[in-house]
C-alpha cells in the first residue's frame, strides 16, 4: 500500500487535485511512522535506523519528513552531525510512546477478550536474571497453583526492556533496581520487589592485588547495561569516581565475568551469576564488603488494566498466599 503523501502526488500529476498545496493537508500519519521515529531515537543515526527497521536510509529520511510535515513541526535538528531532537521533538517521543504503548496494549486486550481456551503472559528480562532467577522463581510461583497461560521470556538488554515494556510489546519486565539509579517508567508503572541482589568486583585467584584493585585493568559496563546504570550511579552518591580507562568493556555481566575468569581485569558483576565461580575458587572476590552495591530484583508492569491471565499473575505475586 503507498503512503498516502505518495498517492497524493501522483494524483496532482494527473490533474486529479486543484492544488499542488493540498498534500499539507492531506497527508495522512501511518502507524509505522511512529515505530520508524522511535528506532531513530534509539539507534541515534539514520544508517542503523534504517538497517534495523528493513529500510533504505533515502526512504526513512522521507517517512520522517512526512512525519513532520503531519505534526506540523520539525522534531529532527539535522544541522548537527550527531541526531538530536528539537523541543518538539522530545515532547513527540513521549506522545509516541505512549500511544505505541496503548495501542499494542489495547490490540492485547481485544485478543485477550476474543481468546477463550490459550492465553500468553510476556516477559521481557535483563540477561543475568533471565539466567539466574526467572526459571527457580517461576518454579516457585507454579508450585502453589500451575499457570495455565503460554510463558513467553525475552532477554535483553535494561535499554531494550525499558523500551519494550514502554511501547506495550511486554507486560512484565524483571529487572535489577537501585534507588539511586531510577528507570524510564513514570507513574504509569509500578512494580514490587521479588528479590535481592548486589554488584561485587571479581577476578581470577591472585591475578591482581586485592587491596588496590583500581589499578588493575577494569572491565566495564556500556551505557545500555540496566547494571551499568546502577553502579555508576552508586559510586556518584558516594564520590567514587568511575574508570577513566577501561580495558574493556561490554552490556553483559556474563562477558564480563567470562574476561575476569581469563584473568583479563577486575569485572563488576551479579553475585548471583558468579555463585558458583566463588564457591569453586574459580573466581574471588577484588574488594571487600564495603565495595558491593545492594540491587533489588523488581517486577514491573503498566498500571493500565492488562489481560485477565496478566492481572490473575499480578494477584498472585502482589497477594502471595
Amino acid at each position: 500500500m503507498r503512503p498516502a503523501h505518495e498517492l497524493v502526488r501522483r494524483l496532482a500529476g494527473e490533474g486529479r487535485l486543484p492544488r499542488p498545496g493540498a498534500l499539507r493537508t492531506m497527508t495522512v500519519m501511518e502507524f509505522a511512522w511512529l515505530e520508524d521515529f522511535l528506532a531513530l531515537v534509539e539507534c541515534g543515526g539514520f544508517s542503523r535506523a534504517a538497517e534495523k527497521r528493513g529500510l533504505s536510509q533515502p526512504s526513512l529520511s522521507r517517512r520522517m519528513r512526512s512525519l513532520e510535515e503531519w505534526v506540523g513541526a520539525v522534531l529532527i535538528d539535522r544541522s548537527t552531525h550527531t541526531l538530536r531532537l528539537t523541543a518538539a521533538g522530545e515532547r513527540f517521543q513521549l506522545l509516541a510512546e505512549e500511544t505505541l504503548r496503548r495501542l499494542h496494549l489495547g490490540r492485547e486486550e481485544v485478543r485477550d477478550t476474543a481468546r477463550t481456551a490459550s492465553e500468553t503472559l510476556r516477559f521481557a528480562s535483563t540477561h543475568v536474571l533471565s539466567l539466574t532467577f526467572f526459571a527457580p522463581w517461576l518454579r516457585q510461583l507454579e508450585a502453589r497453583q500451575p499457570l495455565s497461560a503460554t510463558i513467553e521470556l525475552t532477554a535483553d538488554n535494561m535499554v531494550a526492556c525499558e523500551r519494550m515494556m514502554i511501547e506495550g510489546r511486554v507486560q512484565f519486565l524483571l529487572c535489577h533496581h537501585h534507588e539511586a539509579a531510577p528507570t524510564r517508567f513514570g507513574s504509569d508503572f509500578r512494580s514490587v520487589q521479588l528479590g535481592e541482589d548486589s554488584l561485587i568486583p571479581v577476578m581470577a585467584p591472585g591475578a591482581f592485588a586485592k587491596n588496590d584493585i583500581a589499578a588493575a585493568p577494569q572491565l566495564s559496563f556500556t551505557a545500555e547495561s540496566g547494571m551499568g546504570r546502577i553502579l555508576a550511579a552508586a559510586w556518584a552518591g558516594s564520590g567514587r569516581p568511575p574508570p577513566s580507562q577501561p580495558a574493556f568493556a561490554s552490556h553483559l555481566a556474563s562477558v564480563l565475568t567470562a574476561m575476569a575468569r581469563d584473568r583479563r581485569g577486575i569485572a563488576w558483576t551479579a553475585r548471583s551469576l558468579v555463585a558458583e565461580d566463588l564457591r569453586n575458587g574459580v573466581l574471588e572476590h577484588a574488594g571487600t564488603a564495603a565495595d558491593d552495591v545492594p540491587m533489588e530484583i523488581r517486577l514491573w508492569r503498566p498500571r493500565a488494566r492488562q489481560s485477565p491471565a496478566a492481572e490473575a499473575l499480578w494477584q498472585r505475586i502482589a497477594r502471595p498466599a
